[in-house]
This record gives C-alpha cells, structure tokens and sequence, in this order.
C-alpha cells in the first residue's frame, strides 16, 4: 500500500498522505465501503475521481477508520464518528487527511503558473508582498492558494470572501505562518504549516 508519508503537525494533529498509483480494481480490492458509497463512487464518470476517493477511504483505514465512520454536517463538511475533525485534499498523485480534536482545514495543489491567471479572485493584502518578477512567485502563490482553501475547508463558511476576508502573513522560505480570518467583528488567528511533496505544496491550517 502506498502511505508516502505520516507527519506529526502537533500532538493532537496527524496528517496522512497517499501516493495515488494503483489501478483502480486494486484499490476496490482494499476497502470496504458502504452500500451508499458504493453506489457513489461507481456512479463517478472519472476513473481519476474514483481512485482520489478510495485512496481517502485507505488513509482513513491506516488510521483505525472504517467507511462508516465518516460523515458530511449539512454544509458538506466532513467528520468522524468520533468527534475528531478530519479535513480531505487530493490532487492527482497525491490524497491527504488531517486529523485532531481541533478545527483542521488541508490543501494539496501542484505548483504551476496558471494561479496567476486567476490571482486577482483570491490574492488580497498579499499584494503587499508578492513580486512577479521574483523567482518563486509561482511558488508563493501556490502556497497563498493552499493556506486559504485550507483555511476556508477549517473556517467553513459559504460566501467568505477569499480575497477580502482572508489574509496569509508573509512567510518568505519559512515553512510556516500565520493566516487570519475577518469576518464582520470576528478576528481569528489560525496557523498554517507548509509541507512541499515532491511538485506539490501542501498547507495545513490549525488553531
């Protein structure tokens, strides 16, 4: 079974992430699903789609979980049965989970220069310190884009505004900062570790 990676993100939070490359009859193989999930799954018209929610489905299996016990609140958050948070990301290669008795949000993306195209729906304050011409601006930016869809997957509020109500704190080469929300009155702290994987940035957004 392809686990590429634990991390220990604190004592109380786990992260898992699954290097997705078996063919598709083999991760059936490997779980257990629910009737519901079952019927979920093979109804997904893309095989790529299907592997990323196996793949989810065996981390959750490393952890002692079994396809039951995760659940979705109204506003399609997801949960455990336990009561501990989990937040999913997955992005071709890779899945990952996190996990913890705390609020938790993940992101997984690939870097490309194609976030430049749509910067200006979710790049705010950080103008302040993005500089097109430095060298890891694509970089940056991919990290900017995991840190605030980690944020908003831990935040969970429909209508927040990515590039107004979300701020990421420069963080240069650091493999970690500081991310807030503004949300009326409400100012809230959160932080926000970076893991690279290969091609991959990765956030990771807690309390």
């Amino acid at each position: 079974m392809p686990l590429f990676k634990t991390i220990e993100v604190n004592s109380q939070t786990i992260v898992k992430i699954w290097r997705i490359s078996e063919p598709l009859d083999v991760l059936f193989t490997q779980i257990d699903l629910t009737n519901q999930n079952q019927i979920r799954v093979n109804a997904m018209k893309s095989e790529q789609h299907q592997r990323e929610f196996l793949s989810v489905r065996l981390l959750l299996k490393t952890l002692g979980y079994a396809d039951i016990d995760l659940k979705y609140n109204a506003n399609g958050k997801p949960y455990l049965s336990d009561g501990n948070s989990i937040s999913i990301t997955h992005s071709k290669a890779f899945a990952a989970v996190a996990i913890s008795p705390n609020p938790i949000g993940i992101d997984l993306e690939k870097y490309s220069d194609k976030l430049a195209k749509v910067q200006s729906k979710f790049v705010g304050y950080e103008t302040c310190y993005l500089n097109q011409n430095d060298s890891d601006y694509s970089q940056k930016l991919t990290r900017i884009w995991c840190a605030k869809e980690a944020l908003y997957k831990l935040y969970s509020k429909s209508g927040i505004s990515f590039k107004n109500q979300f701020l990421v704190i420069p963080f240069g080469q650091q493999d970690a900062t500081l991310s807030w929300v503004l949300d009326g009155d409400l100012r809230r702290c959160y932080r926000t570790t970076f893991i690279e994987i290969e091609e991959y940035s990765c956030a990771i957004t807690t309390p």
